[in-house]
């Protein structure tokens, strides 16, 4: 098996740093949060991720797929049937994504306040 690079996301041309864009983008770490409760229809999906479009989501769940942290389950069945579920490399975000939604929700306050702050300076 060959060698890998060291990756750092803070040289511009290394592949990390478009992983690094992709999992800091609000979509997605809604997704993966909701999609750790389990599989989802698309439509269930989108009702869990508020405000959403339906445009927006098919693009997000497409680039997790690509990058192998969203499996897409597709079932022959009239009409169709489409689940998506995190695999076990997506699972590996949960964590992190999840204590991110938690600082924002704790924090809120703080941050309303500091905004509020700010724009009576200026």
């Amino acid at each position: 098996m060959p060698q890998l690079p060291a990756f750092d996301v803070m040289t511009a041309t290394c592949p990390s740093r478009t992983s690094l864009a992709r999992i800091a983008n609000k979509w997605t770490a809604m997704v993966v949060i909701a999609l750790s409760a389990g599989r989802m229809r698309f439509r269930d999906l989108r009702a869990t991720v508020d405000g959403i479009s339906g445009k927006v989501l098919t693009e997000t769940l497409r680039d997790l797929e690509r990058d192998g942290l969203v499996t897409r389950h597709m079932y022959a069945e009239v009409p169709p049937r489409v689940e998506y579920e995190l695999t076990p490399l997506g699972r590996t975000l949960h964590a992190p994504l999840h204590a991110l939604a938690l600082w924002a929700e704790e924090h809120m306050a703080q941050v309303l306040t500091a905004r509020e702050s700010y724009d009576a300076r200026q």
